[in-house]
Formats: C-alpha cells, structure tokens, sequence
C-alpha cells in the first residue's frame, strides 16, 4: 500500500501543482492523507481547494489546520504575530462560497483522525495530541512542550503536520508481547510543507510511504518567483519573500 502524504499547502498552488505532477510521474499511490492547512499565507487559497476537491487519488483521511480552524471560527487570538491575523483575515475575505462549503463539510475537524490501512492503525494530526491545531511533534518533543510521547502507543503510524519540518523517526513503547521483547514501534512522520517550508529547502515537499518498502521524504522544485509575483499589499511582504529561502 502506497499513501502520499500533503501537509501546509497554504494557498501555493504552485507547489501543489507540482508535488501533484510529481506523484502521477514517480510514483502510484492508492490513497492520499491531507493534513490541513490548505488555505492562507499564500495568494489561491480558492485555487488550491479546488485543486484538492478534485483530485483523482481517493483521500483516507483530510483534516482542519490551525488557519482552517482559526478562520472557520473567525478566532484569530492565537496567532503570534499581528501580520499572522491580518493575513488569515485577509484570506476569509476572499474565500468562495465554494470553498467555505469545502471547508466545512471536511470529516476531520478537530485536527485529527484515525485510520487503518494494509492491517496497520494511523493517526493522522496537523499538531499533536496535546494540541491538535497548535503543537508540533518533533522528534525530542512529543506533545509540543516537553519529550513526552505519551498517547501514541496505540498507532502503527503518526502523521503529522504545522511544523513546516519534515522528519521520520521512530519510538519504542513497553508493551506485553515477547516476540518483539516487549516492544511496541511506532513510526513519526512529517512531510514538512508543500507550500510553505522552513526547513532552508525552498522546494516543494511531501511524502510517500510504502507499507511494504519504507517512508520517502520528497522534495519538488516549483515556479517561485511566479508565486511571489501574485502577492499583494493585504499581506506582509514576510510571507511572500520567506519562500525565496525556505525559512
């Protein structure tokens, strides 16, 4: 079983084009994991759902991020910044009908959801357990505050996003079950940001992961400067010009 895995599109479709034509030349997955964050910072948030809500790889799973939820619930208080409010504002200005409607019908709206595929159990969550919208998994912070890993023991998978990081890496957990020697692994990933990344890579990434043959962490090129050039004055210039690096 072959899932792509899309995180943080934030309105690129550039990015998403890309990382989109990519998996239809390289690679064949039968579904595809979304989540969150489609909407804001970038200038097509309406053009990326549209994208998504017509993407012919059948969704397992396709939950809120943080900006979804902050501008479903018109809730704007936890953005760190002012140029953060002023931009998720300026993005529900300017959403469609269509895509509010999107928007709103999408099954995992507390950020998170649970899924089994090829006889192993995955939770997909934008943050982490602690704070589905708002806290990132890294690999020495579970929960987004300290190193506890508690409450993942249950899954085979993690699949998480808002970090804009991507990363694999694993965690052991006690169990009783003397054919692994009491050891129960569960695998972390984060296929960092298709439209947005931080990581000082400016491509477009995502991930692929084969049940069979293991977790690729991809990265695309895409048209940045085109993108760039679509930004207007409603939004600080910081969000169109952190992509020229990826930070």
């Amino acid at each position: 079983m072959e899932i792509a895995i899309l995180s943080d599109i934030h309105g690129n479709v550039s990015a998403l084009e890309s990382v989109l034509r990519d998996i239809k030349t390289n690679h064949n997955p039968q579904k595809i994991a979304l989540l969150g964050d489609f909407i804001d910072y970038g200038m097509r948030s309406n053009e990326a759902i549209s994208i998504i809500r017509n993407i012919d790889i059948p969704v397992v799973c396709n939950i809120w991020g943080n900006h979804e939820q902050a501008i479903m619930e018109d809730d704007y208080s936890r953005f760190s910044s002012e140029r953060g409010r002023v931009s998720a504002k300026n993005t529900k200005k300017n959403l469609s009908p269509e895509s509010f409607s999107y928007l709103e019908a999408i099954e995992g709206k507390s950020g998170k959801f649970e899924f089994e595929l090829d006889g192993k159990k995955f939770l997909a969550v934008h943050g982490s357990l602690t704070d589905p919208y708002w806290k990132s998994i890294f690999p020495d912070k579970g929960n987004g505050t300290d190193g506890a890993f508690a409450g993942y023991e249950a899954y085979d998978y993690v699949l998480s996003g808002h970090s804009h990081y991507a990363h694999v890496f694993e965690k052991f957990y006690e169990c009783n079950n003397p054919e692994y020697r009491n050891k129960k692994k569960v695998t972390f990933i984060n296929p960092g940001s298709v439209g947005q990344p931080r990581n000082h890579n400016p491509k477009a990434q995502y991930a692929i992961l084969d049940t069979g043959k293991g977790i690729s962490l991809i990265s695309v090129p895409y048209d940045i400067k085109y993108e760039q050039s679509l930004f207007t004055e409603d939004v600080d210039t910081f969000y169109r010009d952190r992509l020229t690096n990826g930070v």
